[in-house]
């Protein structure tokens, strides 16, 4: 840990020797600079005292939070006067080494300082995005109409409506009245069903309660079904006893029953309309390691039609490329969270990016393999940086 701590202070330190370097470029006014160095030592005093007191077990959002905006709204856009200054310096080096002609030769003050204000500038957008989605994006949430097609789709279900939210992760959240236009979203769309698919808290049970009211307002006419995401289970935080942590799994269960959903653990639901069937699973989270692995969809098959209609609940995306689509069930269509899109990225009709996509191929809309789907939600809430840019917080609409 501490090694660790010294090597990034080192990176932080050069970087710092290339940003004064830019500002001394750009002005010889002292108080300027002073009040630069005063207020950045503050900061990286923050960020240091944050890294070092912070507890894995911790149970409060605060610390993570603080740590992500001082990062990336203060330190990391810095990225971009190194960026530009180290290509200038590389040039000067290179000419020099070429040109067996002086450095002071290829120094060109005008560049340098052209090159200064542009990563200044660069620097200062990326940090306005971050704050922008610290305190806006994240309530920009859209809803994404999508069609599917499911195999063996009784006639009566053509034109259902299903409604799928995922990754709340209300202890990201100080006030539900925040949200309250999102649930106004979700029943304008006045669906037939609402799957919710894991992760309604960051790690304890009770920064669900006061948000149960809220969420109670959810309407749909054929229910409200949930399941567990990796965070529900608690396994983020220190608990006294086993007994405590599993007591704390049971109440959220019961504080989302109370907000109306009815949680599905391997197990299933069947949907009539007009004397014919929808079956709905809904299992466990299964991730990769070190995410828990206590998805069955054996279990949540049992004495269910092999040709029936079936959609499947699952929080993890990585679930349906590693079993769900190598099983002998026929389950058409399944519908997972979990990647956030990780919060940050391009998300136009065209042009789609994002960091997450490195680690989870599969990380939002529609996607076909071995002809079953997957749609991957987008997330609805926050975790870590309190904010999103480029990749909104997503209410998908699926018309079957």
């Amino acid at each position: 840990m501490q090694r660790n701590f010294l090597i990034i202070a080192g990176i932080f330190l050069l970087m710092e020797i290339y940003i004064y370097q830019a500002i001394r470029t750009l002005t010889d006014n002292f108080w300027i600079k002073l009040g630069y160095c005063i207020l950045y030592l503050g900061i990286y005093g923050l960020f240091a005292y944050e890294i070092l007191t912070f507890q894995r077990g911790d149970r409060d959002a605060h610390k993570p939070h603080l740590i992500s905006i001082l990062l990336l709204v203060f330190i990391l856009p810095k990225v971009f006067v190194v960026l530009f200054l180290l290509i200038d310096d590389i040039f000067r080096l290179g000419s020099y080494a070429v040109g067996f002609t002086r450095s002071s030769e290829n120094f060109f003050p005008e560049r340098r300082k052209f090159l200064s204000l542009v990563g200044l500038g660069l620097g200062g957008v990326l940090s306005g995005l971050f704050i922008d989605g610290i305190t806006f994006g994240k309530y920009r949430h859209k809803v994404r109409k999508v069609k599917v097609k499911i195999a063996n789709l009784p006639k009566s279900f053509k034109g259902y409506k299903i409604i799928q939210i995922s990754d709340v992760h209300s202890g990201s959240f100080d006030d539900p009245n925040k949200l309250a236009h999102a649930i106004d979203l979700i029943n304008e769309q006045k669906p037939d069903l609402v799957l919710f698919t894991g992760d309604m808290v960051n790690n304890v049970a009770d920064e669900f309660k006061p948000f149960i009211p809220l969420f109670s307002k959810i309407t749909a006419k054929d229910g409200k079904l949930s399941v567990l995401g990796n965070h529900d289970y608690g396994d983020y935080v220190t608990w006294k006893s086993l007994d405590e942590k599993k007591q704390n799994l049971d109440t959220l269960i019961d504080y989302q029953k109370q907000a109306g959903f009815d949680m599905m653990r391997n197990e299933h639901r069947i949907i009539e309309k007009d004397g014919e069937k929808l079956y709905i699973l809904g299992v466990e989270n299964w991730g990769l390691k070190p995410f828990p692995q206590f998805g069955q969809i054996d279990k949540a098959l049992e004495n269910v039609p092999q040709n029936a209609a079936k959609i499947l609940m699952s929080h993890d995306p990585t679930h349906f490329d590693y079993v769900v689509k190598k099983h002998p069930a026929n389950i058409s269509l399944t519908l997972s969270g979990h990647t956030h899109g990780m919060q940050f990225g391009l998300d136009l009709k065209n042009v789609k990016w994002s960091p997450v996509q490195y680690k989870y191929p599969k990380w939002a809309d529609l996607y076909e393999s071995e002809g079953k789907l997957l749609y991957v939600n987008r997330g609805f809430g926050v975790l870590g940086y309190p904010g999103r840019v480029g990749v909104l917080p997503e209410i998908t609409l699926l018309e079957l």
